[in-house]
């Protein structure tokens, strides 16, 4: 698996993140598409999104998604700041509900201090 994350501007607390997910992934619980990560702090300086939601590549369309190469078989799935009450939604709603919540108030996922979408 690997992960991306869009941000406003480069920044190393962003890849930050990206290293410590990954890390998770390889040494802790096994991570994939719909799972959440509690980050410990907000993705960006005064942000309310303290955690993160593994998505499809939406922004990217389907053809991101896998890479074959042989044997080997790569998913490609984009890391998504979220807040705690939108764990709390996913978690009592279902994925398919937040991600919902997020289409329909049009959410700007660049934005750090972006309000929570429920």
């Amino acid at each position: 698996m690997e992960l991306h994350l869009f941000a406003p501007r480069q920044n190393d607390e962003v890849v930050e993140l990206l290293v410590v997910t990954s890390h998770y992934h390889r040494t802790g619980e096994w991570l994939g598409l719909g799972h959440t990560v509690n980050f410990g702090r907000p993705w960006w300086t005064g942000s309310a999104c303290d955690h993160g939601l593994i998505s499809l590549p939406y922004l990217d369309g389907p053809k991101l998604e896998w890479l074959e190469l042989g044997a080997v078989k790569v998913r490609f799935l984009w890391l998504v700041p979220v807040t705690k009450t939108e764990i709390e939604f996913k978690k009592a709603k279902g994925l398919s509900a937040l991600e919902r919540k997020f289409e329909k108030t049009n959410f700007n996922y660049l934005d750090p201090q972006r309000p929570s979408v429920v």
